[in-house]
């Protein structure tokens, strides 16, 4: 549930009232029986915590260390596997025959 921000339009008397969203707004001020008025808050804010949100997030500095090495050397995952690409290609080839006859 949230918490609503309310100001008096008579003596000024700011207050905050813990209420459910399909509640009515109040409209009487508690200390002058006035006309109150619901305020626009800022809300509460975003706290993230913890080692990480996505995997490439807050790697260690031995896995970045060890990335960079590879990279360096050429190991990197940017290596395509020409077995694996020469698979598909047949594989492809052959159902185009089969659909063809």
């Amino acid at each position: 549930m949230p918490t609503y921000d309310y100001r008096c339009t008579e003596c000024g008397h700011e207050f905050e009232e813990f209420q459910s969203i399909t509640a009515d707004a109040l409209i009487e001020c508690p200390e002058c029986k006035g006309v109150i008025k619901r305020l626009i808050s800022a809300g509460g804010g975003v706290i993230f915590k913890g080692a990480g949100f996505y995997a490439t997030d807050y790697r260690s500095e031995s896995y970045k260390t060890a990335e960079k090495s590879d990279s360096a050397s050429g190991n990197g995952s940017s290596k395509i596997d020409s077995s694996s690409s020469d698979k598909s290609s047949s594989s492809s080839e052959s159902s185009s025959e089969s659909s063809s006859e």
